[in-house]
């Protein structure tokens, strides 16, 4: 599995593998999956390959990602274990995200999927800050630019400016068009040449800190 981090990626977060398959319910765990007890994003796209590729379930792809998400919170297993034992979980989460198994993936795909995760598709539990974690492994396709798939945090809402829409007004909850208007800004700044046409470099620098658009001419 490729242990190399992306760009601008803090580095690899810790996972206790043991403490997560016991946690979770029987088979949830992706057999392989941190086994070197680290993981980085490069990993969890590769994880999400497998899953496009019908090899893991959608389950096993939310396993991963949320244990990548949680990183070392004590709380991580038993609350993803909670989140993937409700009833119709894994039909749920399969509903939100096939959408983001074919090769090209359209921004009004995205939003769809993001509008699935908040009414037909939702999973008691399972709020934006993680659901976007999914859709953004899911669906991103790197070296293509454009409109891709992001994570949108607390962290990151707290650091965008208002020319990424309204997001950065709330903390626990956004709506699709809210998401969609941070994808666009993000795309625009990606083809500043620090980012190297590549949106999710964007969010890393707004989640570790290291820039601040406000201050950017392209804010």
């Amino acid at each position: 599995m490729p242990h190399d981090a992306l760009p601008g990626e803090p580095g690899p977060i810790p996972v206790d593998v043991t403490r997560w398959a016991a946690g979770l319910p029987p088979g949830a765990w992706p057999a392989g999956f941190a086994a070197s007890g680290t993981v980085c994003r490069n990993e969890v796209f590769a994880l999400a390959g497998r899953w496009r590729a019908r090899e893991v379930s959608s389950v096993q792809l939310a396993a991963g990602v949320l244990a990548w998400g949680h990183g070392i919170r004590g709380y991580g297993p038993f609350r993803t274990g909670r989140i993937l034992a409700r009833e119709q979980a894994g039909e749920r989460l399969e509903a939100a995200l096939s959408g983001l198994r074919a090769d090209a993936v359209a921004p009004a795909v995205l939003e769809d999927c993001y509008e699935r995760f908040t009414t037909t598709a939702k999973v008691p539990g399972l709020g934006a800050a993680f659901f976007t974690k999914l859709l953004y492994f899911s669906g991103y396709r790197r070296g293509r630019g454009g409109i891709q798939p992001l994570i949108l945090d607390r962290v990151v809402a707290g650091r965008l400016p208002a020319a990424a829409g309204p997001a950065g007004k709330y903390r626990t909850a956004w709506w699709t068009g809210t998401w969609s208007a941070y994808l666009r800004w993000a795309a625009n700044q990606a083809t500043r040449p620090e980012f190297g046409n590549e949106p999710d470099r964007v969010e890393m620098a707004l989640f570790t800190g290291s820039w601040t658009p406000a201050f950017s001419a392209h804010a």
